[in-house]
């Protein structure tokens, strides 16, 4: 029985060193976890953000940007190198939308919806990131006797989706090679079958994992 244990003891202990050196390796690898805050080197020296300063994305953004460590924010567009351009603000645009019934034709699910399109451009107009679309859903459901909890849970899901929006958006900036060829437009959504994707132009493609 000793010898029994000590064998679980060390497979155990082999299981735990063999975790510990996958992680240092994906994370030499530069791989992140969704939500882990994975830092992206940004190709400018300054960037402005043209949100309102109480903007809850703007402040994200701005933060992740600020903890890149090479990258300043920029109070004008004239003072930077990059400039961020919101056509379509998620704070204003997102909705929520039914997504299912129950058998009594009452609404068993919401669906959650946050949609940005933005491009980015030098201080004096010229493109380096196309018009981008990201759109974003979180299925919610809903119950009449947990109203209260349910709006709480609905605002921790925004809060979720902004905080993925902006790493997406890091990423993207991240591949802007200043000088070379303008990236094309990488459209992104979540929800397969529910929700669709759009380029720039406004065509329409079904989200697929």
């Amino acid at each position: 029985m000793t010898t029994t244990l000590n064998s679980r003891l060390a497979r155990a202990a082999r299981a735990g060193v063999l975790a510990l050196a996958l992680g240092a390796v994906a994370s030499g690898c530069g791989f992140h976890l969704r939500g882990s805050g994975g830092n992206y080197t940004l190709p400018f020296q300054a960037l402005y953000v043209g949100l309102p300063e109480s903007s809850p994305l703007a402040i994200d953004l701005k933060r992740n940007i600020r903890a890149n460590g090479r990258t300043v924010v920029a109070a004008r567009a004239a003072d930077a190198d990059g400039v961020i351009e919101v056509i379509t603000d998620p704070e204003k645009t997102r909705t929520k939308s039914i997504l299912s019934l129950n058998s009594n034709g009452r609404v068993r699910e919401y669906l959650l919806s946050y949609n940005i399109v933005f491009r980015v451009t030098d201080r004096a107009g010229n493109e380096l990131l196309a018009p981008t679309q990201i759109t974003l859903g979180r299925p919610i459901e809903f119950k009449e006797t947990q109203l209260l909890a349910k709006e709480q849970e609905e605002a921790l899901l925004y809060k979720d989706m902004q905080t993925d929006l902006v790493q997406q958006m890091m990423r993207r900036m991240a591949a802007i090679k200043p000088g070379g060829p303008v990236p094309a437009p990488t459209p992104s959504g979540v929800l397969p079958g529910v929700l669709g994707t759009q380029d720039a132009t406004g065509a329409s493609a079904p989200v697929t994992r």
